[in-house]
This record gives C-alpha cells, sequence and structure tokens, in this order.
C-alpha cells in the first residue's frame, strides 16, 4: 500500500503543444507580474489597471489578487508566518502555470517576507515603495485602524515586519509628493514589459 501524498510514482507528462507553441498562438511570452507592498499601497488598483492596458493593446493577462485568493484557493490559510509563506508558495505555483500557458499573470500580493518573494524569483517583481503613513491615510477595509487598536495581531507594517525587495524590475513610489494615477503606473510596467520583449513573440 501506499499512500497518494508521498507516493513516489509520480512522473512528469509531457503533451504535444508546448509553451513555445502558445505564446507564438498568443503573440506573447508568458511571465509573472509580482505587485508587493504595503495594505493599502494601490497593488490591487494597479493590477487590475495593469490588465485593462494589457487587454486594449491585444494582451490576455489575469490578476491573482491576495484577498480574492482567500475567498477560494487559500480560504484555509490564516495569517501566520507559516501560513503567508504557503500562501505564496501556492500563488507562485498558480502563476508558473499561468505564465506556461502563455498567459501574463499579474500577481497582487502584499507578500511581505523577502525568503517568499525569491522562491518565485523567475518573476518580475513590482514595489508599491509607498509610505506607511500614505497607506494608513487610504485604509479603505479599516485595517490599519483596527491594528493600531490591538485588534489584529501581526498586521504587516503594524507589528509584523514588511521586507522591501532588495532588487526588483520596477519601483513605483510617490513623485514629489504624489502618488502617479494607476493609469501613469500601469502605462509604466506595460513599457516595462513592452521593452523586455513579453508582448510580442519573435
Amino acid at each position: 500500500m501506499s499512500t497518494v501524498g508521498n507516493s513516489t510514482n509520480i512522473f512528469w507528462h509531457e503533451c504535444a503543444v508546448g509553451n513555445i507553441d502558445r505564446q507564438k498562438l498568443l503573440n506573447q511570452k508568458g511571465c509573472v507580474v509580482w505587485i508587493t507592498g504595503l495594505s493599502g499601497s494601490g497593488k490591487s488598483t494597479l493590477a487590475c489597471s495593469l490588465g485593462r492596458e494589457l487587454h486594449s493593446r491585444g494582451k490576455v493577462s489575469y490578476v491573482l489578487d491576495g484577498d480574492n485568493l482567500r475567498h477560494g484557493l487559500n480560504k484555509n490559510l490564516g495569517f501566520s508566518a507559516e501560513d503567508r509563506t504557503e500562501n505564496i508558495r501556492r500563488v507562485g505555483e498558480v502563476g508558473k502555470l499561468f505564465a506556461d500557458a502563455g498567459l501574463i499573470c499579474i500577481a497582487s500580493l502584499i507578500s511581505p517576507y523577502r525568503n517568499d518573494r525569491d522562491a518565485c524569483r523567475a518573476m518580475l517583481p513590482v514595489f508599491m515603495n509607498m509610505p506607511l503613513e500614505v497607506c494608513e491615510e487610504r485604509d479603505v477595509k479599516g485595517l490599519y485602524k483596527l491594528a493600531r487598536a490591538g485588534k489584529i495581531k501581526g498586521f504587516t507594517g503594524i507589528d509584523d515586519p514588511y521586507e522591501p525587495p532588495l532588487n526588483c524590475e520596477i519601483e513605483l513610489t510617490l513623485a514629489d509628493g504624489i502618488c502617479p494615477s494607476p493609469i501613469d503606473m500601469a502605462g509604466q510596467v506595460a513599457s516595462y514589459l513592452g521593452d523586455k520583449g513579453f508582448l510580442h513573440y519573435d
């Protein structure tokens, strides 16, 4: 008898249609754009704006939003360090599948720990480098107020650390104290993807 979870009788099965075939069909190169930053930094807004921008250019993308994923794929996970690591691992694996399918996957998660992000390093990280005070001013969910009042424990940026990326491809931050519009930021990311050859297949 063997158990499914620990089975060694598992083999990778190759299919006739591969990654290159799918990319040629879509005329784009699959990749994962990983948007990280504090709660309220604008990750989800940027992700949706980028998805809209790519769609307008005839490119196929899909947004993996951290909150949305906790309604399904990751609904059994909490916010302990271990659960956060598993959360990122799962999203990273799903993102890799989307990229292999030839899509531009836009993953939008706080993803506070550097080691977890580094484990998914084949992706293209976008760092929403917005000051904590700006994020707290937005606080559309009221989470910072609850964390400050001690009603939420382990909240990133308050009593749990956020480790900024050390080598991200794109860093978006305030310009003269003003946050760029989502459309401008999406255009910046889309231009980067175009310059790097992801928006066409040669």
